[in-house]
């Protein structure tokens, strides 16, 4: 199984999508959420559903307690959550990530990441069976107001054949 840092977007998107991370432990190794990703997580509050999620399976990822050494190339192009994701995997020879936002995936991608992202997290869920429907997961996600190109969506439908 492939270890994997996780940004703050698929996070809430795959909430957003299932309810749970429940899932997400028996997909990869070792999951990583830095520090930053943290706290912009409980920057919605005590109660939010993405934060209650993490509690669930706290004992089977690894959270960051401080903050990620980012490097300030990366805070010129991105935010905080996405530059310790990137800098994360590097520091722990991690070679894959999931964000969401099209600069960080680039960015990734240009540093040698391999990078997938909510829908691909979802996807690999309905591969092993952990999700039953994925045009169900991307109707919840857009009803929270999680944008998805229609390009992405009919890609992602046809990979998890329900096109």
């Amino acid at each position: 199984m492939r270890d994997i840092v996780i940004n703050t977007g698929p996070i809430i998107a795959t909430v957003a999508a299932t309810g749970s991370l429940e899932w997400l432990p028996s997909l990869y190794g070792r999951i990583i959420i830095p520090y930053e990703v943290v706290q912009e997580i409980e920057a919605g509050g005590p109660g939010n559903p993405e934060i209650l999620s993490l509690r669930a399976i706290w004992e089977r990822v690894q959270i960051g307690r401080e903050k990620t050494g980012l490097d300030a190339a990366l805070l010129r192009e991105l935010d905080p959550g996405e530059a310790s994701v990137i800098c994360s995997a590097s520091l722990k020879g991690i070679d894959t990530v999931a964000i969401d936002e099209k600069a960080g995936r680039r960015i990734a991608r240009i540093r040698g990441l391999n990078v997938t992202g909510s829908l691909g997290m979802l996807l690999k869920a309905k591969q092993h069976g952990m999700i039953t429907s994925l045009g169900d997961c991307i109707s919840r996600m857009r009803s929270h107001g999680i944008w998805i190109s229609a390009d992405l969506i009919a890609d992602s439908l046809r990979q998890a054949k329900e096109a």
